[in-house]
Parts: structure tokens; C-alpha cells; sequence
């Protein structure tokens, strides 16, 4: 049933007013693809009009707020959070030249993101393409969809390539809880998240698992909170445990290649006592820091 129309087959906006106020987020992606050149001289910051991917940030956010002013059934929305994200894409005999646009909204509101994302994603593209006219007209807009959504009735949606990170956790010292750090955290290149136990020269410098695998212990009743599993990151959004050993993870501004997948529990912790079952060792994904950059809760994490 398309919700946008009425009983008589009339075009209205949808009343929310009595749905419940819930936080809410949207990924949305877009794909330019262009020349090799054009690639190059964008990386390098050599176009004559400017900064091409600031000027698409910006673009691209203050679409998002201005998304009811261009898709005429959409709510106008108290957006708390606007990211714009991009992935350069090398030509290769599987991928194309050009770069992907990431466009992830939050708010705390009755209704979805999912359109503002969409159009912060599309317009941060064409004006990519307006930036970068001069030097190819061949560039074309490709792959507009939405990744990932969460919140609301419908819960979680995703589409298998982009996640959100949920929580960073660390420790001082192995053996003990981590804890969720609320402020950006540096991951190292070859030693893995600065300040944490388990980082160093090995190759399980960082531990990530999906709520998705923690979901399932939550449904037997048990109480558990983002690094009981003394996972680093928990994330929503990416099966990583079906992904191959040597997949390269991008998170925040960090850059992961998985390394191992599972591990052996040597002991039983106090989650297996109480429900006779424990995802880390099943579930874990262990990755090494390829690239340093800082990394917080509510970052995109997608395949790179």
C-alpha cells in the first residue's frame, strides 16, 4: 500500500503525529564515474573552481535540509546529524574510475531520513559534476540507492555493503570490559586502536562485531551493552562474519584488511555460563589498521 495516497487515490502527507519519537538514520550512496585524469586531478586539488569535494559537502548537507522544498510529500525534519563521505575508486578490471559519495543522516523524529539522504547524495554528486565540467564531459551519475536505514516501525534495512558504527570500545588492560568512549578515537596504522590492550604488531590489532550477533543473546533475556564481547567496534549493518579474510574495511577515516575470522575460546566467559552460547568466537572479525584516521560512534564502515 503506497502510504502517500489517500482513500481516494489523492496525493497527501502522511500524518506522524501520533508515531514515536525514535533515533533514526539513513545511508544513501551515489557513484560519479569519470576519467582517470579527472580522478587524479580531483585527489590532487588542481581544478581552477576549488576544493570539489568541500564544495560538495556542503552541497551535499545543505540539501538534506532543504530536501522538502524539492520532494514535495517530505516532512520538514530537525536533522541532528549530516555526514558526507567519499571513496575514491581507481579504474580496475571490476570497478570503474570515479569516486563514491556517502551521504548518512540522523535525527531523533517520528519519521525516516531516508529521502534526505538520497538527495544529500545526489546533489553532492551533480555538484561534483558541476565542479569538475571543465575537465570531463563524459562524467555520469550511477548507483544511486539507499545502504542502510535504522529506526522507526520497520527497524533495520541494509544493503549488505555499507554499515554505521555503533560504538568504539577499548581497555587498558586484556582480560577486562571495554568500555565506550564517546569522543573520536585514533586507530594506528600497523598497531591498532591507540590506548587499548589489545593493540600491537599482530595481526588481530582490532576486533569488530555486529549488533546483529548480539541481537541474539539480547533475545534470550540477557542484558548486554556495546563491548561485553570485548569487541573494539560494534557495528549494524555488515554480516562481517561472511566476509573473506583480506577484505579491506573503511571506518571513520581508518582503513581495516580482515585477518581472522572467529577465534577460539579458551575459557568461558560469563555470557556462555548465563546463556549457554557466546557469538565472539563464531562472530568475531579480527582486522589490522592498513591506514591511521580517528574513528567514533555513528562513522559509516563499508566494504573498500
Amino acid at each position: 500500500m503506497f502510504t502517500h495516497l489517500n482513500s481516494r487515490g489523492h496525493a497527501h502527507m502522511v500524518d506522524v503525529g501520533s508515531k514515536e519519537h525514535t533515533q533514526r538514520t539513513a545511508i544513501a550512496s551515489s557513484f560519479v564515474t569519470m576519467q582517470p585524469e579527472t580522478l587524479s586531478a580531483i585527489r590532487d586539488d588542481a581544478l581552477q573552481k576549488g576544493d570539489v569535494l568541500a564544495t560538495a559537502r556542503i552541497a551535499g548537507i545543505q540539501a538534506a535540509k532543504r530536501c522538502p522544498d524539492l520532494i514535495p510529500l517530505c516532512h520538514p525534519l530537525l536533522i541532528s546529524r549530516a555526514t558526507i563521505t567519499f571513496e575514491y575508486s581507481d579504474f580496475a578490471a571490476d570497478t570503474a574510475c570515479g569516486i563514491r559519495i556517502f551521504a548518512s543522516i540522523s535525527l531523533l523524529g517520528q519519521t525516516g531520513v531516508e529521502m534526505e539522504a538520497l538527495t544529500a547524495a545526489s546533489v553532492a554528486a551533480l555538484t561534483l559534476i558541476d565542479m569538475a565540467k571543465a575537465l570531463d564531459k563524459n562524467m555520469s551519475i550511477t548507483d544511486t540507492r539507499l545502504e542502510y536505514k535504522s529506526g522507526g516501525k520497520s527497524g533495520i534495512f541494509s544493503a549488505g555493503r555499507v554499515g554505521v558504527v555503533l560504538s568504539v570500545n577499548t581497555s587498558k588492560e586484556t582480560g577486562e570490559q571495554k568500555a565506550s568512549r564517546s569522543e573520536a578515537v585514533n586507530f594506528v596504522a600497523g598497531h591498532g586502536i591507540e590506548d587499548d590492550a589489545h593493540a600491537g604488531d599482530w595481526h588481530r590489532q582490532v576486533s569488530l562485531l555486529d549488533q546483529s550477533s548480539i541481537d541474539q543473546l539480547i533475545a534470550k533475556s540477557l542484558d548486554l551493552q556495546p563491548g561485553d564481547f570485548a569487541e573494539n567496534v560494534t557495528t549494524s549493518g555488515l554480516k562481517l562474519q561472511t566476509l573473506p579474510i583480506g577484505s579491506k574495511l573503511r571506518i571513520g577515516q581508518a582503513l581495516l584488511e580482515i585477518t581472522q575470522v572467529g577465534k577460539e575460546c579458551h575459557t568461558r566467559c560469563a555470557i556462555y555460563h548465563q546463556a549457554g552460547d557466546c557469538v565472539m568466537p563464531r562472530d568475531g572479525v579480527f582486522a589490522a589498521v592498513k591506514e591511521a584516521g580517528k574513528v567514533k560512534a555513528g562513522d559509516i564502515i563499508c566494504l573498500a
